[in-house]
Order: structure tokens, then C-alpha cells, then sequence
């Protein structure tokens, strides 16, 4: 349940299979041409095989890849994509509730504030201590729990009695399950969709989703409170996780837990995951670029009052990076082909950040803007990546990586904005934000070689898989919730 979505699938060049190894990173100079119903609930753990999905999958391999519709026609999926909106419209409309109160409550501009720090920094103890349950139990259980945790979590928040402490803490204690509600339901879908590239489209979606939130989830908020008062706001938040977590429970299908209970837990387990190289690079291909990405968000405001323009202006600036990336990743999903979206992945990451060179020269909001814009559309790139990397992940070990991922994504997110802050109080904002540019590529192309050299020498670690990350025959979960 994170800010950016998440965030959190493979498909051969050739061949029908849909979980055969996903093609590998192309050399860096390559061209970059190339519940609306609810399902009913099994009796028993999910059959090995869902035809439907399969079908679907390899159906992808078409030059222009089967489209978001055939996304749709999967009846789980829709369930998880419309309990996703539930869940989010309370993540956003509680954070902006929740600092609407404790400013009230404390008349602080540095402990309202605080409300939304807190929704990053707890997600890398999430992320590290609790990722191995993400395997060890039945994932349907663990988003059912997590939302009902939440929705717990927020009718607290709604006691008039509790003091801004217990709030603080309460909204750390969200952040914390969230990478691994986030992690389980990025593994869950690869079992409802297949690791094909109806798992790309699937992923991009929710993404998608999360995105368009940032426009438009803090404006829906901002007109509820001033209907209802800011506890009045969390209620309904609360029952949005409850809701949720019903369409969770009765519309997605019981599935067994991906890893036995001797499995590595704790850091051992994190560690298991880690060893892979390949794992490790292509984590750093999902971590980097958030990094960098943010600097501009961050100091939007600074810049806007360093070029001296009004708060209109301000707020098309906050809007041009997430419109880029929703438009380059529907571009993506509903045009371009699985094997062309791959060859893709490596060029458009590493020129990521580069359009921040256009801030260089203080430039106006036109300019800046477009240079937001054109920075959000190379984000298509994850598409691809999402394939690279459950391919990597054995199947016994995916809910933990995926959750490690989640949870590296939001916590560089923090480390970039507050980074991002501190070095405007030394240079100039458009210098700070053209820096970035430059940096962040550096370390981009870094990030890509240590792939590129992963997949060179085939080293994969001590995980159990072979090159390309499959999980060995006869390998069995644990009964399903």
C-alpha cells in the first residue's frame, strides 16, 4: 500500500511456454525498437495450471502483446484490481486526514509533516523482518490479514481519545505491513495471471492506478474533509480496508503457502534471496531510478518559488512526472510487444533522469515540465523489467523478493527526498535537480553493467534454481488458508 505503487513475469522470444526463461538484457547500445464479479472460492489449494491465464499469456507473444482488456477478462484479477482501489483510496485519504488532525491537535508544522515521513521509513524494517511470511503462509491469509490490520489500525485513529503519540505510531505501524501486503500481492498475481506477459500487463495496471491517485486521490480527500472533520474521514478509510479485505477473502482463490515451514526465515532467508546475483542487479535496476526520480516532486515547491510563479504553476509541475509515467506505461502495455518492450528495458533506464539536464539553465514551467514529462514516459521500462525479475526469483522465494523490491523502492524514495532537500540548502534547486541528472545516469549505467555481468556469467548464488531462476520440480507449499 505504498505512496507509488505500488511500484509491484516472463516471456521467451519464441516458443509458447509461458514460464520459460524471459529474454535476456540486450547490450546497452541496443534500438530501442526493438470487483465487478466476484469469482467463486475454490474448496482446495488452485489446480497447477489455469488455462484461461496460460492461453491468454501466450497469446502475448503477438508483436502488439494481448492488451490490458485480456487483463480484464480474468475474473480474479478484477477482483484484485477493485479491492486495490479500495485499498488505496484509504491509504491516501488517511494520510491526508491524518496530518489534517495531528495539526489540529498540535498546531506543528514538523509533526504533521511527519505524518508522511513515517510512511516510508518503517517499510525497510517491514520489508527485511517480515518478508519471509510472505512465503511461509497461504498468501490469501496475509492480504486478508494485512487489510483487517489497517483497517484495525485506522478506527484507533478515529478515538477521540487517542493522543497524537499513539497516531504517529499507528501510521508507522501501517507502513510496516505494508511492503509485505504489496510483496504477497505482486506474487499472487503471477499465480492468478501466469508468469507470462499477462502478468506484465496486470502489474502495469495497479501501477497505474497508484499513479492517477497522486493526482487524483489528495483532491477527492480534500473535498471529504471539508464535509466531515479529519476523524470523520478516517472512519471512512476504515471501511474501505474492510472492504478490501471482504472482496479478498470471497473473490480470489485459496492457494498453498509457496515455501515449506523449515524454510529460511529471518535475514537468513533475505540473504537466500540475495545471493542470486542476478536478483540482486535487477533490484538495483528497480531501486535506482526512484532515487533520482523523486528529486524534482521533492523540490517542486523551492523551484517554483526560486522562478517566482504561482501555485498554479506549481501544481502542473507536481502533475507532469506521474502524467509521463501513466502515459508511457499505457503506451507500452496497449502497443508494443513482449519481446520489444524487453529490448526496451536497458535504454530507457538509463536515460531516465537525463531530461533533468534541462533544468540546468532555470529554465520556466514549460520547459521543466516537459522535462518531467519526458522523465515519467521512460518509466515504461518497468514493464520489461517486471518480466526479467519473476523470472529470476525461484517460485519458493518469490513473495520475499518482491517484497524486499517493494520495500527498496519506497525506502530510496525517502532516502532520495530527504537527500534531495539538503543539498538545496547548498546550491540552487534547478542546479540540484540538473546535478541529478547527471548523477543518477552515472550510477544507472553502473547498475546496468553489474545486469549485463550477472547475466554474462550466469551466477545465480546458492538459491536452489538454475540460470533463469525456475524453482525445481516437486517443490510443494503448505495447505492453503
Amino acid at each position: 500500500m505504498p505512496k507509488h505503487d505500488d511500484p509491484t513475469t516472463t516471456l521467451p522470444e519464441t516458443g509458447p511456454e509461458p514460464t520459460a526463461a524471459a529474454p535476456l538484457p540486450p547490450p546497452l547500445s541496443a534500438p530501442a525498437a526493438g470487483p465487478a464479479s466476484v469469482g467463486p472460492v475454490s474448496a482446495g489449494p488452485a489446480p497447477a495450471s489455469a488455462p484461461a491465464p496460460a492461453g491468454l499469456a501466450s497469446a502475448g507473444q503477438a508483436s502488439a502483446g494481448p492488451g490490458y482488456r485480456a487483463v480484464f477478462r480474468v475474473r480474479e484479477f478484477r477482483v484484485v484490481f477493485v479491492a486495490h482501489l479500495f485499498s488505496l483510496l484509504g491509504v491516501v485519504v488517511s494520510e491526508l486526514a491524518l496530518t489534517v488532525l495531528v495539526y489540529d491537535l498540535t498546531r506543528s508544522p514538523l509533526l504533521s509533516s511527519l505524518t508522511f515521513a513515517l510512511g516510508f521509513l518503517p517499510y525497510l524494517v517491514g520489508g527485511t523482518l517480515l518478508a519471509g511470511l510472505t512465503d511461509r503462509l497461504p498468501p490469501r491469509r496475509i492480504l486478508v490479514v494485512c487489510d483487517l490490520f489497517c483497517a484495525g489500525c485506522v478506527a484507533l485513529m478515529v478515538v477521540p481519545a487517542t493522543p497524537v503519540a499513539v497516531l504517529l505510531a499507528l501510521r508507522c505501524a501501517i507502513a510496516v505491513v505494508s511492503p509485505v501486503f504489496n510483496g504477497t500481492r505482486m506474487a499472487t498475481l503471477a499465480d492468478i495471471l501466469g508468469e507470462g506477459d499477462l502478468f506484465v500487463l496486470g502489474r502495469s495496471l495497479l501501477r497505474i492506478v497508484s499513479q492517477s491517485a497522486l493526482l487524483t486521490g489528495f483532491a477527492v480527500g480534500g473535498v471529504l474533509l471539508t464535509v466531515v472533520p479529519p476523524r470523520g474521514a478516517l472512519a471512512v478509510t476504515a471501511t474501505t480496508f474492510l472492504v478490501s479485505a471482504l472482496l479478498l477473502r470471497l473473490g480470489t482463490v485459496r492457494r498453498p503457502a509457496r515455501a515449506s515451514g523449515a524454510a529460511d526465515s529471518g535475514f537468513s532467508g533475505t540473504w537466500a534471496v540475495l545471493r542470486n546475483r542476478r536478483v540482486r542487479a535487477l533490484m538495483l535496476m528497480f531501486w535506482v531510478p526512484p532515487l533520482f526520480a523523486v528529486v524534482p516532486e521533492a523540490l517542486a515547491a523551492p523551484y517554483a518559488d526560486e522562478i517566482g510563479v504561482s501555485t498554479a504553476a506549481l501544481g502542473l509541475l507536481m502533475c507532469a512526472l506521474p502524467v509521463g509515467t501513466i502515459t508511457g506505461e499505457l503506451f507500452a502495455g496497449s502497443f508494443l510487444g513482449a519481446v520489444t518492450r524487453s529490448r526496451i528495458v536497458l535504454p530507457l533506464a538509463v536515460t531516465g533522469v537525463l531530461p533533468y539536464l534541462l533544468y540546468a539553465p532555470e529554465p520556466g514551467v514549460p520547459l521543466a515540465a516537459a522535462a518531467l514529462f519526458l522523465a515519467g514516459a521512460t518509466g515504461a521500462y518497468t514493464l520489461g523489467l517486471d518480466a526479467w525479475f519473476v523470472a529470476a526469483v525461484p517460485e519458493a522465494q518469490r513473495g520475499r523478493a518482491m517484497t524486499l523490491m517493494t520495500a527498496g523502492m519506497m525506502t530510496v524514495q525517502g532516502i532520495g527526498m530527504a537527500g534531495a532537500g539538503i543539498a538545496a540548502e547548498f546550491a540552487p534547486v534547478h542546479a540540484v535537480v540538473a546535478g541529478t541528472g547527471v548523477l543518477g545516469t552515472v550510477c544507472l549505467l553502473a547498475a546496468a553493467a553489474e545486469l549485463r555481468a550477472a547475466r554474462a556469467t550466469g551466477e545465480t548464488g546458492e538459491t536452489g534454481a538454475g540460470r533463469g531462476g525456475r524453482r525445481p520440480k516437486g517443490e510443494t507449499g503448505l495447505t492453503g488458508m
